[in-house]
Order: C-alpha cells, then structure tokens, then sequence
C-alpha cells in the first residue's frame, strides 16, 4: 500500500495523539479522546459557583493545597469518616476548608456524560486552577491523569504547615516536599485569597512569648485590627490583605507593612533571603509573582500523583 505525504502526516499525528491522550502518564490532553466536554464542563461549573459566591476561589486553592500536601494530589481530603477510620476533612486543620460543594457538581456533570473516567484528584486541580483565573490570577494549565487515592487518615494532616510556624520551619517542611525559598514563598501568596479566623493568630495578641505580651512583628495599628476581629470571638474571619478576593500582589505589600495576619505570613519578612523575595513580588512586581506561582502551582499538582488507580464515582468514598 502507498501512502501519500499527507496520509503520512495524519497517520504520524494519530500516532502521537493515542500515545499521548490514551491515559498513560499525565498530560494536558488526558481527557481529549475519553471525556473530551471535560474541561470545558468543569471550567463552566466552577466558574458559575464563583460567580454565586467569590470567596469560594479561596477555598478551593487551598482544599488543593490541604489534598497535595498530604500522600500527594489523590483527593483523598474528599473522602468522608467511616465508622472505623476519621478522615483527614475532620481534623482540626480541615475543618474550615469550604468548597466541597463546587466539586461534588462539577463531579455530577462529567459522571453523567462520561462514568467513570474523570478523578476527583483532576477535578480538585482544575478546580484550583479556575479559581485563579476566575479571581484575576495567572492564566495557565496543568497536566491531567491523576488517580484517586483510598487513603485518608486525620493523623496525616499533622503534616500540613501550622500558622504558628516560623521561616525556618517553613522553609524546611516545603524542602522536604521538593520546594524550593522561592516556590515557598510563591505559594505563600495564595493567602492574597480568603481569610484567618481568629483562633489562627490570637495568640499573637496577648502573652506572645516571655518578653512580649504582643507580637512585636506586627504594626500596632494592626494590632488593634486584629483584636477588633477577635472581640467577635474565635470563628471571626480577618482577611489576608485589603482585596479578599482578589488575586494580586497586596499580600505582599501588607507583610510590608508589617500587616500580615498569620505568624507564618509576617515571619517571611524576618529572614534576609525570604524578605528579599517579598519584596521582589510587592510593589509594581506582580508580574514577576503571578509567573512564579503558576510554576509552583503546577508543580504542587505533581506531587505523589497516583497513575494508576480508581476513579471515584462518588468523590466522598472509595468505590
């Protein structure tokens, strides 16, 4: 059989798309040929519930944080308590993740036109993803093809960064997951999203340690901010920067300012190399910051991702 040039160039490129999109390793176009509405349905449920209520951008960049960090991109953070086993979304860390919701949707559509082909762990990464966008971050894309774990222990969360810690601990925690000073800060500034409750930074406001009663560290104007949101009581919300719901560079103008809410937020402007960086990003620098955290998100994305594996029919129990 002869075959003409352009009979070879359609065939090459059929070679390429089912070596690439058949669901061996990830890869942008994971779901071209099984689910190819996907994307595009995933992107649209999102973005009607930010629509509905933008503070919801916050949660879901953090429920991907709080699902990567611990055994890896696998959505085990969906999964719910079982009479024998306390899952990672009851822990005290877990308990103010918001979201939930905007997933089990998003998971409903793709169910409906392709069963069984779309993970939970992938629609959690889109999901962060367009929560960005949607809130005026870096436009950018992440490989899919993640499996969803069946692992999801409360202990395990005692691996998620406290907001007590300090550059050191930070610094060492995001080293021991691959991350570079940099990339750690970059993440950082997903807090230019959402709010602190109280019960997160209180104790930066009486009895700090044995020579201040007050966290040194913070503005004094700030000071009283905080403790006005405190008289609310414990579950009281402080936003991390002046555009709670915008994604900008004004998280790190307000570590400036001395105005960062979390102890691990004004900490990054104790230490020559990470004050260096905030400052690199503050100002008229955004640019630079919006780069180096859509590189870092993508990496978080990798993170122990499962290849093999389930996919979940119902994100909030194993099948």
């Amino acid at each position: 059989m002869r075959f003409d040039m352009k009979t070879m160039i359609v065939v090459v490129l059929m070679v390429f798309m089912l070596r690439h999109c058949n669901g061996l390793g990830l890869n942008m176009n994971y779901y071209l040929m099984s689910c190819p509405m996907a994307e595009f349905m995933i992107k649209n449920s999102v973005n009607s519930a930010l629509r509905a209520d933008p503070t919801l951008a916050a949660g879901l960049i953090r429920m991907h944080f709080h699902d990567c960090w611990i055994q890896g991109c696998d959505a085990s953070v969906l999964l719910d308590s079982t009479s024998d086993n306390t899952a990672e979304k009851d822990s005290p860390a877990n308990l103010s993740l918001r979201g939930y919701e905007v997933i089990d949707n998003a998971k409903k559509l793709v169910e409906n036109m392709c069963p069984g082909v779309v993970s939970c762990a992938d629609i959690v990464a889109m999901a962060a993803r367009d929560a960005v966008i949607f809130a005026g971050g870096p436009v950018y894309d992440i490989p899919k093809g993640r499996k969803d774990g069946t692992r999801s222990k409360i202990e395990d969360t005692r691996n998620l960064p406290s907001p007590t810690f300090n550059t050191s601990e930070l610094i060492n925690m995001f080293k021991q997951h691959g991350f570079s000073v940099q990339e750690m800060v970059a993440l950082s500034g997903g807090h230019t999203l959402g709010v602190a409750r109280c019960s997160s930074f209180k104790n930066r406001l009486k009895n700090f340690d044995s020579t201040n009663d007050v966290d040194p560290s913070i503005d004094k104007q700030f000071v009283k901010t905080l403790t006005k949101t405190c008289n609310a009581g414990d579950n009281a919300e402080q936003p991390f920067d002046s555009s709670r719901n915008m994604f900008d560079n004004d998280y790190y103008n307000a570590l400036q300012r001395q105005a960062g809410v979390l102890f691990s937020d004004q900490t990054l402007m104790t230490d020559l190399t990470t004050r260096q960086i905030v400052n690199g990003y503050a100002g008229f620098n955004q640019a630079r910051f919006f780069f180096d955290f859509q590189q870092a998100m993508v990496k978080m994305g990798l993170l122990d991702v499962k290849e093999t594996g389930e996919v979940r029919q119902n994100c909030h129990k194993i099948n």
